[in-house]
Protein backbone atom coordinates (compact mmCIF):
# COMPACT_ATOMS: atom_id res chain seq x y z
CA UNK A 1 0.00 0.00 0.00
CA UNK A 2 1.45 3.37 -0.99
CA UNK A 3 2.15 6.15 1.51
CA UNK A 4 -0.59 8.26 -0.08
CA UNK A 5 -3.12 5.44 0.23
CA UNK A 6 -2.21 5.08 3.91
CA UNK A 7 -2.45 8.84 4.30
CA UNK A 8 -5.93 8.90 2.80
CA UNK A 9 -6.99 6.23 5.31
CA UNK A 10 -5.53 8.33 8.14
CA UNK A 11 -7.35 11.41 6.85
CA UNK A 12 -10.54 9.34 6.62
CA UNK A 13 -10.09 8.22 10.23
CA UNK A 14 -9.70 11.84 11.37
CA UNK A 15 -12.70 13.13 9.42
CA UNK A 16 -14.91 10.18 10.36
CA UNK A 17 -13.97 10.44 14.04
CA UNK A 18 -14.70 14.17 14.14
CA UNK A 19 -18.02 13.64 12.38
CA UNK A 20 -19.20 10.80 14.63
CA UNK A 21 -18.13 12.58 17.81
CA UNK A 22 -19.55 15.93 16.71
CA UNK A 23 -16.13 17.58 17.17
CA UNK A 24 -14.48 20.23 15.10
CA UNK A 25 -12.11 18.62 12.61
CA UNK A 26 -9.25 20.76 13.94
CA UNK A 27 -9.68 19.28 17.44
CA UNK A 28 -9.53 15.72 16.13
CA UNK A 29 -6.57 16.64 13.92
CA UNK A 30 -4.67 18.03 16.92
CA UNK A 31 -5.21 14.79 18.84
CA UNK A 32 -4.00 12.78 15.84
CA UNK A 33 -0.93 15.01 15.58
CA UNK A 34 -0.03 14.18 19.18
CA UNK A 35 -0.23 10.48 18.43
CA UNK A 36 1.71 10.88 15.18
CA UNK A 37 4.59 12.55 17.01
CA UNK A 38 5.25 9.15 18.61
CA UNK A 39 5.16 7.28 15.27
CA UNK A 40 8.24 8.38 13.27
CA UNK A 41 8.01 5.32 10.99
CA UNK A 42 4.65 6.56 9.72
CA UNK A 43 5.77 10.14 9.09
CA UNK A 44 5.31 10.04 5.30
CA UNK A 45 1.66 9.03 5.53
CA UNK A 46 1.04 11.44 8.40
CA UNK A 47 2.37 14.46 6.48
CA UNK A 48 0.06 13.92 3.53
CA UNK A 49 -2.90 13.08 5.78
CA UNK A 50 -2.35 16.39 7.57
CA UNK A 51 -2.18 18.23 4.21
CA UNK A 52 -5.48 16.65 3.19
CA UNK A 53 -7.27 17.45 6.44
CA UNK A 54 -5.87 20.99 6.59
CA UNK A 55 -6.99 21.50 2.99
CA UNK A 56 -10.49 20.29 3.83
CA UNK A 57 -10.63 22.63 6.83
CA UNK A 58 -9.47 25.57 4.66
CA UNK A 59 -11.89 24.85 1.79
CA UNK A 60 -14.75 23.04 3.52
CA UNK A 61 -17.54 25.33 2.37
CA UNK A 62 -16.52 25.09 -1.28
CA UNK A 63 -15.94 21.33 -1.07
CA UNK A 64 -19.30 20.73 0.62
CA UNK A 65 -21.03 22.95 -1.94
CA UNK A 66 -19.52 20.89 -4.77
CA UNK A 67 -20.57 17.63 -3.12
CA UNK A 68 -24.09 18.90 -2.47
CA UNK A 69 -24.44 20.26 -6.02
CA UNK A 70 -23.31 17.01 -7.65
CA UNK A 71 -24.86 14.42 -5.31
CA UNK A 72 -28.29 14.55 -6.94
CA UNK A 73 -31.01 14.51 -4.31
CA UNK A 74 -28.71 13.50 -1.42
CA UNK A 75 -28.25 16.00 1.34
CA UNK A 76 -24.77 15.99 2.85
CA UNK A 77 -26.07 15.24 6.34
CA UNK A 78 -28.02 12.18 5.09
CA UNK A 79 -24.97 10.50 3.56
CA UNK A 80 -23.17 7.79 5.52
CA UNK A 81 -20.31 9.41 7.47
CA UNK A 82 -17.71 7.30 5.63
CA UNK A 83 -19.02 8.41 2.23
CA UNK A 84 -19.11 12.05 3.32
CA UNK A 85 -15.49 11.87 4.51
CA UNK A 86 -14.31 10.07 1.35
CA UNK A 87 -16.08 12.59 -0.87
CA UNK A 88 -14.42 15.47 0.99
CA UNK A 89 -10.97 13.90 0.66
CA UNK A 90 -11.28 13.18 -3.05
CA UNK A 91 -13.00 16.49 -3.80
CA UNK A 92 -10.11 18.33 -2.13
CA UNK A 93 -7.63 16.34 -4.21
CA UNK A 94 -9.56 17.03 -7.44
CA UNK A 95 -10.15 20.71 -6.79
CA UNK A 96 -7.07 21.82 -4.86
CA UNK A 97 -4.19 19.36 -5.27
CA UNK A 98 -2.61 19.41 -8.72
CA UNK A 99 -0.14 16.68 -7.69
CA UNK A 100 -2.83 13.98 -7.65
CA UNK A 101 -4.38 12.95 -10.97
CA UNK A 102 -8.16 13.17 -10.88
CA UNK A 103 -8.54 9.50 -11.85
CA UNK A 104 -6.34 8.45 -8.92
CA UNK A 105 -8.34 10.54 -6.44
CA UNK A 106 -11.59 9.01 -7.71
CA UNK A 107 -10.28 5.43 -7.81
CA UNK A 108 -8.85 5.60 -4.29
CA UNK A 109 -12.10 6.98 -2.88
CA UNK A 110 -14.21 4.38 -4.69
CA UNK A 111 -12.03 1.49 -3.47
CA UNK A 112 -12.24 2.72 0.13
CA UNK A 113 -16.01 3.18 -0.19
CA UNK A 114 -16.38 -0.40 -1.45
CA UNK A 115 -14.23 -1.67 1.40
CA UNK A 116 -15.58 0.41 4.27
CA UNK A 117 -19.10 1.58 3.49
CA UNK A 118 -22.41 0.32 2.10
CA UNK A 119 -22.98 -1.93 -0.90
CA UNK A 120 -24.02 1.05 -3.04
CA UNK A 121 -21.36 3.47 -1.80
CA UNK A 122 -18.74 2.73 -4.46
CA UNK A 123 -21.07 3.65 -7.30
CA UNK A 124 -22.45 6.66 -5.43
CA UNK A 125 -18.98 8.04 -4.61
CA UNK A 126 -17.83 7.45 -8.19
CA UNK A 127 -20.83 9.28 -9.63
CA UNK A 128 -20.51 12.33 -7.40
CA UNK A 129 -16.75 12.63 -7.93
CA UNK A 130 -17.01 12.16 -11.69
CA UNK A 131 -19.52 15.01 -11.88
CA UNK A 132 -17.28 17.23 -9.72
CA UNK A 133 -14.32 16.42 -11.96
CA UNK A 134 -16.25 17.23 -15.14
CA UNK A 135 -17.44 20.54 -13.69
CA UNK A 136 -14.02 21.65 -12.47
Amino acid sequence: MSARTKARKRALDILFSADVRGEEIAVTLAAAAKRAANEPAREASWLYARDVVDGIIDHRDEIDEQITTHSRDWKLERMPAVDRALLRIAAWEILFNDEVPTAVAIDEAVELAKELSTEDSGAFVHGVLARIARAS
